[in-house]
This record gives C-alpha cells, structure tokens and sequence, in this order.
C-alpha cells in the first residue's frame, strides 16, 4: 500500500515534467507519423509511437513556447491544468504494479540478506536493489512490448495475440524481452548504488540528528542526493538504452523485424566517435532535474507510508490482544 501510494503521487508530481518536456520537443522537431519519443511519468520510461500528421494527440497541440515556465503557463491557460498530465493513465497500468513489485521485493529481500550476510550486512542494500530490479523490470518488458505494438498497430486483443505468437515460434521466447540487455545495464547498477548510499546517507542523518527514526526530511535529502549520484554514473546507459527503445519502437511502428546490430558497447564507441565523449552524456541536467526529485518524492513517501501502516497494524494486533484477554 505504502509503495502505492508513493508510485502514484511521484507520477502526479513528476508528469507535468516531462509533459512540458515534450511539448518543447514537439515544437522544435515535429513529431511525423512512426517516430517514437521517450514519456516517463517518473516511475518508469515507456515508448509513445505517433500517430498521423492531422491527430489531434496532446503532444502535437499548437503552442510556441519560449521556455519551461513560458510552457507551463500558457498550456494551463490555454488547455487547463489537466493537460499537464496528458498521456499518464495509460502508463501507470504497468509503472504502478512494477514499482509495487520492486519495493515490496527490496523491502523482503533486504531484511533477508541482513540476516544472512552477519557482519557484511551493511552491503544487503546493494545487493537487494540490484535482484529486486532484475525481476521487476524481466516481468514488465513483455507487457511494455505488447503496449507499444497495440498502440503503434491499433491492433484489436485477437489479432495482438496472433501477432504475439507468430513472433515467439518465428524468433522463440526471447522475442519477448527484446531491449531487455541495455535496460538492465542502466536500471541494476541504478538500483544498486541507489539503495547502498540511501541506506547509508539515510543513517549519517539519523546520526547527525539524534534520531532514530528517519524523518520525511532525512528521506528525501537521502533520497534526492543518491538518486542524483546514481542518476550521473549511469547516463551513458541511459543514452543507450533511449537509442535502443526509440529505434525498436519505430521499428515495430513500421511492421519490421528487429536485428539487434550491435551490442551496448558497440553503440556508445558509435555515439563517441559520433559525439564524442559528451555524447554519452547528453541530456545530463534534464535526467536529473527529473530523476532527484522522483526519487526523494517517492522514497520519502514510501517510508511515511511503511511507518504509517506499522503503526496502524500494531495498534491493530494490540486492540485484538486487548479484547481476548
């Protein structure tokens, strides 16, 4: 419930972000029929294929916009404030449960690994944000796959169907998770440093205020600050993974066949010697304007909740104890 509630805060806050984001986008490079852009709603980035020139999709609204805050205040005024969060229920399907996946897994699988790993048991964060990442994002890819084939092809459930299993026995199961690789590579060693050092700034904090419990600003300081850091060591990645994810949804827009040409790695030496260095990093200060803030929402949101929800079912279990005695 607590990571619930915080999945769905985080996107209400975070959406019109990346909305304005978009908007910009749409204005300096119109969006043609096919392409793919990248919407993230703070909890997770899914692929959006457009769709003809003459559609009247939130995205290719006429506005000219000289800046974020020129943005925001003339889609309000002009579409209403709802328009700041165009496009989000369709995402929020898959970002809710995935998130709910992957803090319930965190959670368990941490106090586990405390146990069992005795003195090393500072690590146990490390270790479970990295296997509770691989297993949420390994039983979403197929569900976002099947997302954008029914949004780029406007196919009906039968014929997804159909589609689905023609790939499976032409190219077997793996189909399914295609981008699975890259998307690993950013997201694991994101969760890992993520938990490690907000586990880690969450306790100086305590320290340093002579508290035990974290407070709503210990968590979001901790938060912000190690999603940041994690946020800045795995751009080159991130890079990648949007490359990979826009050409793949392009691709499957168009009907085609997919061959991965080249590997991870192969792609960021292309992206250097395209780009150079800075070419791995682009889009720096725009992933961290979003990611600081969607991390502190919703991991200060996520402890609020947890202690909220302890406390009631302590004072639960003791009101029962009280009653049969």
């Amino acid at each position: 419930m607590a990571s619930c509630s915080g999945a769905i805060l985080t996107s209400l806050l975070v959406t019109p972000l990346d909305v304005v984001k978009i908007r910009l986008q749409a204005q300096k490079n119109p969006f043609l029929k096919g392409k793919c852009f990248v919407y993230c709603n703070g909890l997770m980035d899914h692929i959006c294929v457009c769709e003809n020139g003459n559609s009247k999709t939130w995205y290719k609204a006429p506005g000219h916009f000289s800046g974020t805050l020129d943005a925001f205040i003339k889609i309000v005024r002009r579409e209403g404030i709802k328009s700041l969060w165009s496009g989000l229920p369709p995402t929020l399907v898959m970002a809710v449960p995935a998130t709910v996946i992957y803090f319930t897994c965190y959670d368990q699988l941490c106090a586990a690994l405390r146990v069992r790993m005795g003195e090393r048991a500072q690590e146990a964060p490390l270790l479970a944000g990295a296997i509770a990442r691989v297993g949420s994002v390994t039983v979403i890819s197929p569900l976002e796959l099947i997302r954008t084939k029914l949004q780029s092809q406007k196919q009906s459930y039968r014929e997804l169907t159909d589609c689905i299993r023609s790939a499976v026995e032409a190219e077997g199961w793996l189909s399914l998770w295609r981008g699975l690789g890259p998307t690993l590579l950013r997201d694991v060693p994101f969760s890992a440093m993520y938990w490690y050092n907000y586990e880690k700034g969450k306790s100086w904090l305590c320290n340093q205020y002579n508290t035990r419990e974290p407070t709503f600003t210990i968590t979001f300081i901790s938060g912000a600050v190690s999603g940041s850091i994690s946020a800045i060591v795995t751009l080159p990645f991130d890079v990648v993974k949007t490359r990979r994810q826009v050409e793949l949804g392009e691709l499957q827009a168009m009907n085609l066949s997919y061959q991965a040409s080249s590997s991870t790695f192969s792609m960021m030496s292309r992206i250097v010697a395209q780009d150079g260095i800075q070419g791995l990093f682009a889009g720096f200060l725009p992933r961290l304007i979003k990611v600081a803030p969607a991390c502190a929402i919703m991991i200060s949101t996520y402890e609020i909740g947890k202690a909220f929800f302890r406390k009631h079912n302590q004072e639960r279990i003791a009101g029962q104890l009280q009653t049969s005695t």
